[in-house]
């Protein structure tokens, strides 16, 4: 999705978090079970350019590579990404698969320098946890 409207400072793990879940909360009830990867691209001033919807898998996982994940930040031109997906589960607990995707698309982005800022995972109730607060990224 690009935004045309109010584009967005994402300076923090939990407003990248809330905005996620607000993108979640407009899918059906059937597809909220389902994992989403979203990249969001930021301009210099970590200002929200897109959000891009890279992956909608299972319940259990979806397939993220970097050629998708960075596809649009490479024709939009952005500065910086942050990487975001849900656990259907609801407990924002990163796994090996999500910390190992997190380390691949880290080094694509140094290759293309565009900067992976963060990967935030969003869980039930509010819960979400950021590879980058958690010394991971």
């Amino acid at each position: 999705m690009l935004i045309k409207k109010k584009r967005e400072n994402l300076n923090s793990a939990h407003a990248v978090a809330v905005v996620l879940r607000k993108i979640l909360e407009t899918e059906s009830e059937i597809d909220r079970s389902k994992e989403h990867f979203w990249t969001i691209g930021l301009n210099v001033k970590n200002v929200t350019e897109f959000i891009d919807l890279v992956s909608l898998g299972t319940l259990t996982g979806s397939l993220v590579h970097a050629r998708e994940t960075y596809r649009l930040a490479v024709m939009k031109g952005v500065a910086a990404i942050i990487c975001g997906h849900n656990h259907p589960s609801g407990d924002p607990a990163p796994s090996r698969d999500d910390i190992a995707i997190t380390e691949r698309l880290k080094q694509a982005g140094d290759v293309l320098g565009i900067q992976l800022l963060d990967h935030v995972i969003i869980g039930n109730n509010g819960g979400y946890t950021s590879l980058k607060e958690q010394g991971m990224l």
